[in-house]
């Protein structure tokens, strides 16, 4: 396992324990101490979803066979942080009920009613406009993911192209050895036949000069 990926991950379970504690512990208080419990785990999840996302990196730079284990971590991880974001909406929503309940209970409403029809509508008014935060806040981050995981494919292909490319390169060393021993193979069947061919001309040589003395004997006498 790379090293880095056990460092990132050591760093998430961390700060996923610490960010469960303050959920329990958030759940329990009320008021300003629960907005600003709520803001800090709201920054701790995205600290976690940022460890995530370079875990996420580091996992697909690594051999099929253990980023795929690595990628199965990865999942439960971000089940496990889906979790924490539930958590963390049910207490925000708790608290802007009782922010709500604040509201109307400071407005010096005796009878609370009988709301007036301004007051109804400042109100529809700061959750629409709420609403319409919460989805540009919501667009934002879904174009933020996408733009991660095509960053996440492109660098998952270039890999897969460097491994082509190495691949690539050893079949043309070999082809380059192959090619090597062909040639000397080559030459040594060269060599191999000249010689055969001058001890092959030293027979004949030798064979015509016994038939010449043999005639020459033959005929002087």
């Amino acid at each position: 396992m790379s090293e880095a990926f056990e460092r990132y991950e050591r760093q998430y379970c961390e700060l996923s324990s610490n960010l469960l504690k303050k959920c329990t512990s958030a759940s329990l208080l009320d008021g300003e101490r629960r907005k600003q419990s709520v803001s800090e785990i709201k920054a701790g999840v995205d600290d976690a979803e940022s460890m995530i996302r370079k875990m996420d990196l580091e996992a697909r730079s690594l051999p099929p066979n253990v980023k795929a284990v690595l990628l199965a971590k990865l999942r439960e991880y971000k089940s496990d942080l889906n979790n924490v974001k539930n958590q963390v909406k049910r207490i925000s929503s708790t608290n802007l009920n009782l922010a709500a309940r604040d509201d109307l209970l400071e407005s010096g409403m005796a009878d609370t009613l009988t709301v007036s029809a301004d007051q109804r509508e400042r109100l529809l008014f700061s959750t629409e406009k709420l609403d319409k935060s919460s989805q540009r806040i919501r667009e934002s981050r879904k174009t933020m993911i996408e733009t991660e995981d095509l960053g996440v494919s492109l660098l998952d292909e270039l890999h897969k192209q460097r491994q082509s490319l190495l691949h690539a390169h050893d079949t043309l060393h070999g082809v380059d050895d192959n090619l090597s021993r062909s040639k000397k193979i080559l030459t040594n069947i060269s060599r191999r036949m000249s010689r055969n061919k001058y001890i092959i001309g030293s027979i004949v040589t030798v064979l015509v000069l016994a038939i010449i003395l043999i005639l020459y004997f033959k005929l002087s006498r």
